[in-house]
């Protein structure tokens, strides 16, 4: 058999080569490329004949009984709803987060929740000491739950000492990237350490019935450090999301094997630790200044859940040779689309000003139906007409400026009765809404006619 050769490993997207280069072709990184051992073949894949050796298994069809999956309730509720009503024994989940927003916190008032129903929980924590663990858990009242605490990286170590005693109902490990495994010929930190220790350890829950949850580094950009592999081997990839500047945190699933994706919990981060925020609306909305142009309320939908948020613009003037576009909350190209096709078909100059838009308290909004909402903010700040403060907006702007329908209107209608708001203006198409929650609905069925109602508003001057 020839020799094999060394490989080396990108350490930041898990892409595999056979000779060392600068840069990494699948992510662009430059100097991640490492040299790491490789995996030992399988003695004995094959029998003397050459037909390969294994234990035959009983197939089955795709009718028969099934049963949902049985639940451990944390009894935080924003936690269970995103995890699709709580966890579920022998699943893995990933937890990434950006660096001091909450992650550790939010794990250990769920730890200390099921300690205090009875189940056993133990919390592993690989990048501080028992010390401070304890330090966290006093300043949030929480001493006195039962959990079990340990400081430790060896995978080998953790898994033999969780099964002593009575198995555990949940285990989380803070955090996967400072785990090692013996089995694994690598330094820690890197991709196939990390890959080895999760793989060991979900083997451990899969057996076991425990529920894990490890915690995962983030980079730069927002995505959970590691190799991608160990995304697609948990069951749930969990998002905690959150800005330095405002109080409260978003937990958005992305993944869910047991529920449904793109759910959102939302937090207040306070002295005492994390504490739900039920009507995450009227929170996104409050202090908002409705006699400012500029401004206007989407009714959008994380998960199943209905959520308003403000969206604020300001369009200005510009000296620059090419103007500025500014986006926090939304995506950049989204908004270049949406300027062009008000340019294109609504007849405003924009060319020539700086652009900046906002998702008011940090909330980041992906869904199409914003577009309405965008357009009516920039065309209201270009013009300074001021928005009526009780009416809502949601519809998508195709690249031929007709507003197309949105999905459950009905549940974004009701949100908005439900917080006092008046109106509504929407597509003219699509399903039908049902009695609109009591709101006056508006619809419009291309921009120009947004354009022309929003015009009507401004004060007399040259908007051109």
């Amino acid at each position: 058999m020839a020799k094999r050769g060394p490989t080396y490993t990108c350490q930041a997207c898990g892409a595999v080569y056979h000779r060392w280069q600068g840069k990494c072709d699948s992510c662009g990184t430059w100097s991640s490329l490492s040299e790491e051992a490789q995996a030992a073949p399988v003695p004995g894949a094959r029998s003397s004949g050459g037909k390969p050796r294994g234990r035959v298994f009983a197939l089955e069809s795709l009718k028969g009984d099934t049963q949902d999956a049985p639940r451990i309730v944390s009894g935080i509720g924003e936690l269970d709803r995103v995890t699709g009503g709580g966890f579920v024994p022998g699943s893995v989940l990933l937890i990434g987060g950006n660096p001091g927003i909450g992650k550790s916190t939010l794990l250990m008032q769920a730890c200390a929740a099921l300690a205090l129903s009875g189940r056993r929980v133990v919390y592993v924590s690989g990048e501080e000491s028992t010390g401070q663990v304890r330090l966290r858990a006093e300043r949030m009242g929480l001493a006195e739950a039962p959990v079990d605490l340990a400081a430790e990286t060896n995978v080998e170590d953790i898994i033999a000492t969780l099964g002593q005693g009575t198995r555990p109902a949940l285990v989380v490990i803070d955090s996967i990237q400072t785990m090692w495994s013996g089995e694994v010929e690598s330094a820690p930190g890197t991709v196939t350490q990390v890959r080895g220790s999760a793989q060991a350890l979900i083997r451990y829950a899969k057996t076991s019935g425990a529920c894990m949850i490890l915690v995962g580094h983030v980079t730069k950009d927002g995505q959970i450090a590691g190799p991608r592999v160990v995304e697609h081997m948990v069951d749930a990839v969990l998002s905690f999301e959150g800005e330095g500047a405002h109080a409260f945190r978003i937990l958005r699933g992305q993944k869910n094997r047991f529920g449904a994706t793109d759910e959102i919990g939302v937090f207040e981060m306070t002295g005492m630790g994390l504490s739900e925020v039920t009507n995450p609306s009227a929170l996104f909305l409050a202090g908002r200044d409705q006699a400012a142009p500029g401004a206007a309320v989407f009714a959008g939908v994380e998960g199943t859940r209905p959520v308003l948020v403000e969206i604020q613009a300001l369009v200005a003037p510009t000296s620059l040779g090419t103007p500025r576009r500014a986006v926090v909350g939304w995506e950049n190209s989204r908004l270049a689309m949406v300027l062009a096709v008000l340019e294109t078909h609504g007849g405003l100059r924009l060319g020539q000003h700086d652009v900046y838009l906002n998702v008011a308290g940090g909330l980041r909004v992906n869904e199409p139906a914003a577009d309405l909402a965008v357009a009516a903010a920039l065309v209201s700040s270009l013009t300074g007409a001021i928005l009526p403060a009780e009416s809502v907006y949601f519809g998508e702007i195709a690249l031929s400026g007709a507003i197309r329908p949105v999905s459950v209107a009905g549940a974004r209608l009701r949100e908005a009765s439900k917080l006092g708001f008046e109106a509504a203006l929407m597509p003219s198409g699509g399903a039908d809404a049902g009695d609109g929650g009591g709101l006056q609905l508006r619809r419009f069925g291309h921009v120009t006619e947004l354009v022309a109602d929003i015009a009507s508003r401004a004060p007399r001057r040259d908007v051109k």
